[in-house]
C-alpha cells in the first residue's frame, strides 16, 4: 500500500514512573512531527544494546531526536562527574549516541532538539559544558521553573544565524528569537558539524552535519513547543518533513522498480 506520510522515529526517554520502568516521548515532540513535519511519529524504546537497530532503520523515513530533563552522561565524552543529582539516562544514552552516526550513514534525514543536539555533539567527539552558568562568560541558559509553561517556553534570547547557511536560509534573515531552557551546552564542536547559529554570549545553538547526504540539523533550543505559531519553527520541521517524504519516496521507488 502505498504511504503519504513518512514514519519519523522518536527515541524514547526511560523513566520510573511508580515501581516499574517506562519508556516515554513528550507530546509535544509527537504533535509537531504531526502537524508541521506532516510525518506518523513512532516511538522506539531505548533498549542499547538489546535494540537491533539495523532491523529498524529501514523501517524509518526520519529520526527526531527530542529534549528531556536528562543530561548525557559525561562518561561519553571523557568529561569530569556531574554534579549530585544530575538526572541520567545511560538507556538512551546506549540508543541514540549509536543511532544518531547511523542515520547520518545511511541517508536518514535527522533532526535533534535539546538533548538530541547534545547527543549529536557527542556522537561526533565533541564534548559538553554540563553548567554553562557557571563557565565565565557565558550567561545562565536554564528556564525558571516557577513560571508557567507559556514564560518558561517564551522567546529568551536573539541567535545569530551564519550568513549564506540552511537556517538564514529558511529564517530569511540572520537573526531569530528562540527559547532557551537548558543549562547544557557545546564546549568542544564535534568533528564534521558546521556552525549555523550563536547566542549572544557565543554559545552554540545550531549545528548541522558537514557531509550528511541528507538533512542532519540540530538546535540547541526547542522549537517544537506551539511550533505552528513560530515561522522559522514551521519551517524547520517542514524542511525535515520534505526530507523525510523525498527518503520514502525514493525507497518506494527503488522497491516497485519505477516512479511513485
Amino acid at each position: 500500500m502505498r504511504r503519504h506520510r513518512p514514519v519519523i522515529g522518536v527515541p524514547a526517554d526511560r523513566r520510573l514512573l511508580g515501581s516499574h520502568w517506562f519508556h516515554c516521548v513528550g507530546e509535544k515532540y509527537l504533535a509537531a512531527i504531526t502537524d508541521a513535519a506532516e510525518g506518523v511519529p513512532l516511538m522506539i524504546p531505548v533498549l542499547g544494546e538489546r535494540l537491533d537497530l539495523e532491523a529498524i532503520l529501514p523501517t524509518l523515513d526520519g529520526v527526531l531526536l527530542t529534549g528531556s530533563p536528562s543530561n548525557v552522561e559525561p562518561i561519553h565524552y571523557q568529561g569530569p562527574p556531574s554534579a549530585p543529582g544530575t538526572w541520567h539516562d545511560p538507556e538512551r544514552d546506549a540508543t541514540t549516541l549509536p543511532l544518531a552516526r547511523r542515520c547520518v550513514e545511511a541517508g536518514i534525514p535527522l533532526l535533534a532538539v535539546c538533548r538530541g543536539f547534545q547527543e549529536l555533539n557527542v556522537a561526533y567527539g565533541g564534548t559538553l559544558h554540563q553548567q554553562l552558568q557557571d563557565v565565565p562568560g557565558f550567561m545562565s541558559h536554564r528556564e525558571d521553573s516557577t513560571h508557567s509553561l507559556d514564560q518558561q517556553y517564551a522567546a529568551a534570547h536573539p541567535v545569530a544565524l551564519t550568513p549564506g547557511g540552511r537556517f538564514a536560509q529558511w529564517a530569511g534573515a540572520t537573526e531569530i528569537q528562540v527559547n532557551s531552557l537548558h543549562s547544557q551546552g557545546i564546549d568542544h564542536l564535534g568533528q564534521g558539524l558546521i556552525v549555523e547559529a550563536r547566542a549572544p554570549d557565543g554559545v552554540i545553538e545550531g549545528v548541522r552535519v558537514a557531509d550528511a547526504s541528507s538533512f542532519a540539523v540540530a538546535v540547541q533550543w526547542h522549537p517544537e513547543w506551539q511550533v505552528m505559531n513560530n515561522s522559522f519553527s514551521k519551517a524547520l520541521f517542514a524542511a525535515f518533513g520534505d526530507a523525510a517524504r523525498g527518503r520514502m519516496r525514493a525507497l518506494a521507488a527503488k522497491h516497485t522498480g519505477g516512479d511513485v
